[in-house]
């Protein structure tokens, strides 16, 4: 896990901590007002300590795990993604730290203030970035929630899904973008070939349904060149073509029902079948 948690400081480190980090057992259990309060501290000294020290590092780790809170309140805006839980905290927790390390005590800011919109930019990034199945521009995948955003609140005042035309009036672009844009949704999420439909009632795995090349498609334009190079051939080596490849027929039964030796049903089968390859060849 990204946070470790900080129940108590290093062997040594505690004296020479400030009275108020020294007081604290576990900063996750710090009540909510005295967290605002000591986190105010904390920044205030974290800003007076050189970075890489002992002491900032673990100044800096528990302003990150007394609020986490923060970062747990953010995710929940996002109850409706399939992304677990425990990952959207490491990446909120990533935005904590930011928010940490950019954060000015003079400023006069709440620290809660300017940390909210880094942490949820964070998560954001993580949707836009890792989380669509392929990859889609960055202006589509903006575009997409602006949409989504659209078709709600239209559908509620329409009572109706809105056209193409309606979002495009709504939000300012032009019908071309918004199919654009409708389009590049569908990236988001991938279903499995191999999914069906519900237990008992779906149609199959979807691979089940999808085309694929018939190879004796490939066949037909062959014959069609090869018809009218067959009906040209004379009618004894049609009839050695028909026995041999029709009636599967070896060249000793055929050589026996012509009165022809193997050998001469051969050369004749072979020269039959290098004429019609030239011909082919040369349609």
């Amino acid at each position: 896990m990204l946070v470790s948690a900080v129940a108590s400081s290093p062997s040594g480190l505690r004296d020479l901590l400030p009275p108020e980090l020294a007081a604290v057992d576990d900063p996750r259990e710090v009540a909510p007002a005295d967290a605002r309060e000591l986190t105010k501290v904390l920044l205030r000294r974290l800003a007076t300590l050189e970075e890489g020290t002992r002491e900032y590092s673990y100044v800096r780790s528990t302003l990150v795990e007394m609020n986490l809170s923060l970062v747990r309140f953010a995710i929940r805006r996002f109850d409706s993604h399939r992304e677990p839980k425990e990952d959207l905290l490491q990446v909120g927790a990533l935005g904590l730290i930011k928010a940490i390390d950019r954060f000015d005590p003079e400023v006069g800011v709440e620290f809660t203030t300017f940390a909210l919109p880094t942490v949820l930019g964070e998560i954001r990034r993580h949707f836009r970035d890792t989380t669509w199945a392929v990859h889609v521009p960055r202006r589509l995948q903006e575009l997409r929630i602006t949409l989504a955003r659209a078709q709600e609140r239209l559908s509620q005042r329409l009572d109706r899904a809105p056209t193409v035309a309606e979002l495009a009036e709504h939000v300012g672009i032009s019908e071309e973008e918004v199919v654009e844009g409708l389009t590049a949704a569908n990236g988001h999420t991938a279903g499995s070939l191999e999914g069906g439909g519900e237990e008992g009632d779906g149609p199959g795995a979807l691979a089940d349904h999808l085309g694929e090349d018939d190879r004796e498609l490939d066949l037909v334009e062959d014959l069609v060149a090869l018809k009218p190079l067959v009906a040209a051939l004379p009618e004894r080596e049609r009839l050695i073509l028909s026995m041999r490849f029709c009636e599967d027929m070896t060249q000793s039964q055929i050589g026996a029902r012509l009165g022809l030796s193997q050998m001469h049903v051969s050369r004749l089968l072979s020269r039959t079948l290098r004429q019609l390859r030239q011909g082919m060849e040369a349609a």
